[in-house]
């Protein structure tokens, strides 16, 4: 007979983690700074443009309302 496997969830993820710390431990987790990521030219490149790529689709949208109306 077969049977039905469920998937089970990590008892080391981060969840889990948080979960079991003490409030004051997790008081001081929550106070730690994270460093800045460091990017690539193409990474930031690839933000940037889809930043303008928000922007012009922005303008575009509020002309169509205007020209619409």
């Amino acid at each position: 007979m077969a049977t039905i496997e469920t998937p089970q969830t990590s008892a080391s993820g981060p969840a889990s983690i948080l979960a079991s710390l003490e409030p004051d431990q997790l008081a001081q987790a929550k106070l730690r700074k994270i460093p800045r990521r460091y990017l690539h030219r193409s990474q930031v490149l690839l933000l940037w443009s889809l930043r303008l790529y928000v922007l012009f689709m922005i303008v575009v949208v509020i002309y169509q309302l205007c020209a619409g109306a």
